[in-house]
């Protein structure tokens, strides 16, 4: 078997802190903190010097995992335009099944979470968003409307 599982996504951010709010609050779960250094780190990254301080946060059934990593060194290099549009190479969103999606948005909006156009429907069968979350980070939010 090439694979057994993907493990988590990355995602590199500049407030550490209001990352893992934004998330807890959507419902994920703080896994755990650590901070990351030394020869292991730069070999497995590809770059000189490696000092970041990560939260590894998870869906409450535990099958999903999000790595959120602030880099004290080398610093965080900035891409442009800082709230990228959806549809720009290499970028795309991490999307999560929620129960209550107009409650979901509600409650991620005092964690910085902006609505990237509205709540749609799609069909019979979902009510689907995305949002911008902290560092510009893309959230997609799908409530099933039929089980």
């Amino acid at each position: 078997m090439a694979i057994q599982r993907m493990d988590n996504v990355g995602i590199v951010v500049e407030d550490l802190d209001a990352a893992v709010a934004f998330f807890v609050e959507l419902g994920m779960e703080l896994e755990g903190t650590a901070e990351v250094e030394g020869p292991f780190a730069d070999q497995c990254t590809g770059l000189d010097g490696v000092h970041c301080d990560i939260a590894m946060v998870r869906t409450p059934d535990g099958g999903s995992r999000l790595e959120l990593a602030r880099y004290r060194s080398p610093v965080a290099i900035g891409d442009e335009p800082r709230n990228r549009p959806h549809n720009i190479l290499g970028t795309h969103r991490v999307m999560f099944a929620v129960d209550d999606i107009e409650d979901t948005v509600g409650r991620l909006r005092p964690h910085g979470g902006e609505l990237l156009g509205g709540i749609a429907r799609y069909e019979d069968s979902f009510l689907l968003c995305y949002l911008r979350g902290p560092s510009g980070i893309i959230v997609g939010l799908a409530e099933q409307l039929h089980k």
